[in-house]
């Protein structure tokens, strides 16, 4: 595994799980876009209580920056062609929030 920053848009809605022993995990997933125009699926997995809750306050389509322990992958999809995906444990989360309208006085 390697150390990473991920920047990309939540895809779908994050869950939260309970694990063996009742731990509580929260899985999500994230386009990315790669190097080339096709864009890149991060599975996100996190254990961290503070992670856990800002993924679960995201939305689909939100913009998130993510870092964290990463492990590359490839899939094949239904055509036959490799596709690369990242597997990540998530340590840290950085959300942007939609900026607030200005008050005219």
């Amino acid at each position: 595994m390697i150390e990473g920053l991920v920047a990309g848009n939540i895809w779908g809605e994050p869950e939260k799980r309970v694990g063996k022993n009742n731990s509580i995990f929260v899985v999500a997933k994230v386009r990315a876009q790669g190097t080339q125009p096709e864009l890149v699926i991060v599975n996100v997995i996190a254990f961290d209580p503070v992670t856990c809750k800002a993924l679960l306050e995201r939305r689909d389509g939100d913009a998130v920056s993510l870092s964290g322990s990463l492990s590359p992958k490839v899939w094949i999809d239904k055509q036959g062609v490799s596709r690369a995906a990242l597997d990540m444990i998530a340590s840290r989360l950085l959300a942007l929030s939609p900026a607030s309208e200005p008050e005219l006085h």
